[in-house]
């Protein structure tokens, strides 16, 4: 009994022994397999782990880079960037705050807290959905201060236009993106824009940058850009323009103020404006540039470019006589009229009083393929050279398609179409003694290599020809400027009806021409569209604007007077008195 007792108590001692280096050896193996693990995890594939938890805790953001200004010639800013913050969420976060949460929020972003709602339930599936884009600094910093998970800033730019609407239609403007979208601002979008750099950040479990971590590539800013504009003048244009609109109750209008020795653009202006700043007034109606992309036919003012194509044959001069009795004539089916029988005139006569019988009767003494080349090398038909997005090159359909009576109705403005830019450019090249010069809307250190499209004393003598114009006698006495001498013609042309034929009480007013006029230094057209307080001619509506505008630029660019006989003597006294 005692044996067997003893017999089972050591195969208990035995069994239990077994079992206790059974558990010892099970406890062997797990920590050897647990130390292989981690030599292999921290050793081996250390970098499956770190990259693993990289792609947790860090993400590549974008660095935007800063747009370049836009500076007038004078360095003054037209267009700068300046730092906004977007507020930014991550839908999965930041679908599960409280209802609280999202009314704060939402108030901070000035929205509805439904809309806010809608925003996030609906992008579930995405990681980055925008909230509120280019707030303030100081309005995100107030929404990073709730701590809300998901909920982040990001830093941009924001485009700022100091003139507003006084350079609204010249720059253009920029997307939400800050990329050009309209003027100069997408002209010259790619030297402007720069390239965006990237740096690598480490963001918390609610999605906050808590830390940066490296600059991957860095922004490069954009450049600036250095344009031909004057800013006085432009503000001066601006000014007398819508001024002139107000007055005469017209449709529209546009200025153009050009540098006749390099064809830089000093003042571009038209009515009516838009505010770039303001986002609500992107409209196509509103900031398209007309005095680049609009065109109309010129009337009366494209006469000196006909004079200057029969002064080319030496058959013409000032002094050349010209029979506009009995004040009529007939052209095909057509009769061209003047207001007054001005019997037997010479050619600068023709100009002054804007004979359409005389400018007719010269046209039709000329070859068409004549008169075209000669519209043809001025830049009628043709883009400026600007650079401006969307210019219109105009219309000047070629001679082999011309008949007499196109020809001749050609002579006073009507068959062809130009821009406002285009016929500055025209009396620039006039202005210039016949050299022709691409537009410049970027400032040029020196003259630009210019073609010669009219002779040199013919462009002279014409010239001289067109101060009658602004004489009593002529058709445009109020485009006087006190102190200078100047050259210019009138415009007045029906405009195309929307049926067929013009209408008998819409008119484009014109003006076109140079100053001072024994060394013109300025060019400068202005059109205005539909006046409709009752003048309508280029000389009552338009040539007062061109007598504005000029007689501030000339003062504003200190360019000498070339006429102080025409300065009474008392403002004589005045000027130089110090007192």
């Amino acid at each position: 009994m005692m044996r067997e007792k003893n017999g089972k108590r050591e195969g208990a001692v035995e069994h239990q022994a077994w079992r206790h280096w059974f558990v010892l050896a099970l406890l062997s193996l797990g920590a050897v397999a647990l130390l292989a693990r981690a030599i292999y995890l921290q050793v081996i594939d250390q970098e499956f782990l770190e990259k693993q938890g990289d792609a947790r805790i860090l993400r590549v953001t974008k660095l935007s880079a800063n747009r370049g200004m836009i500076l007038d010639r004078n360095g003054e800013p037209l267009a700068v960037s300046t730092p906004v913050d977007t507020v930014w969420a991550d839908p999965r976060k930041l679908s599960g705050v409280s209802q609280d949460v999202y009314r704060k929020l939402a108030k901070l972003l000035d929205r509805d807290p439904q809309w806010l709602a809608r925003r996030v339930t609906s992008s579930l599936d995405k990681e980055f959905v925008y909230l509120a884009r280019h707030m303030p600094p100081a309005e995100a910093a107030k929404v990073r201060a709730l701590n809300i998970a998901g909920v982040d800033t990001l830093r941009e730019y924001r485009r700022y236009y100091p003139a507003g609407e006084v350079t609204g239609h010249l720059l253009g403007f920029t997307n939400v993106d800050d990329v050009g979208q309209e003027g100069l601002e997408l002209a010259f979008d790619q030297s402007l824009g720069g390239e965006p750099g990237a740096k690598r950040v480490m963001r918390d479990s609610l999605g906050r940058t808590i830390e940066d971590i490296e600059r991957i590539k860095e922004a490069r800013p954009g450049q600036d850009l250095r344009t031909s504009i004057d800013l006085r003048v432009q503000y001066l244009a601006y000014r007398e323009l819508k001024a002139a609109l107000q007055e005469n109750r017209a449709r529209a209008g546009s200025v153009v103020v050009i540098d006749i020795a390099t064809g830089e653009v000093l003042a571009m202006v038209n009515q009516p404006a838009f505010n770039p700043n303001d986002r609500e007034q992107y409209l196509p109606s509103r900031y398209r540039n007309r005095a680049t992309n609009d065109f109309f036919e010129p009337g009366s003012s494209i006469k000196p470019f006909i004079v200057a194509s029969a002064m080319e044959t030496g058959r013409y001069h000032g002094d050349t006589l010209v029979d506009t009795s009995p004040g009529m004539m007939r052209v095909g089916i057509k009769t061209v009229k003047d207001h007054s029988n001005l019997g037997m005139i010479d050619v600068t006569t023709v100009l002054a009083k804007s004979s359409n019988v005389g400018v007719v009767k010269i046209a039709l003494s000329l070859k068409p393929q004549q008169m075209w080349q000669e519209l043809d090398q001025i830049g009628f038909g043709r883009v400026t050279g600007s650079g401006f997005p969307g210019e219109s090159a105009g219309i000047l359909t070629s001679y082999e398609h011309w008949r007499p009576i196109g020809q001749a109705t050609m002579a006073y403005g009507y068959g062809l179409s130009v821009t406002p830019l285009q016929l500055a450019q025209a009396y620039a090249t006039l202005g210039a003694g016949g050299v022709h010069r691409p537009i410049s809307l970027r400032r040029l250190d020196s003259p630009p290599p210019g073609e010669r499209v009219i002779s040199e004393p013919v462009a002279k003598e014409l010239v001289r020809m067109m101060e009658r114009v602004v004489s009593e006698e002529g058709t445009a006495r109020r485009a006087a400027v006190m102190g200078y001498r100047v050259s210019g013609k009138t415009g007045t042309a029906w405009k195309a009806s929307d049926t067929g034929g013009y209408s008998t009480n819409k008119y484009m007013a014109i003006f076109g021409g140079v100053v001072p006029a024994s060394n013109p230094r300025l060019a400068c057209v202005v059109v205005i569209d539909e006046p409709s307080a009752g003048a309508y001619y280029g000389g009552e509506v338009s040539a007062p604007v061109f007598s504005a505008v000029m007689s501030g630029a000339l003062r504003l660019l200190a360019i000498a007077p070339d006429d102080l006989s025409s300065v009474p003597a008392t403002t004589l006294v005045r000027a130089q008195d110090p007192w």
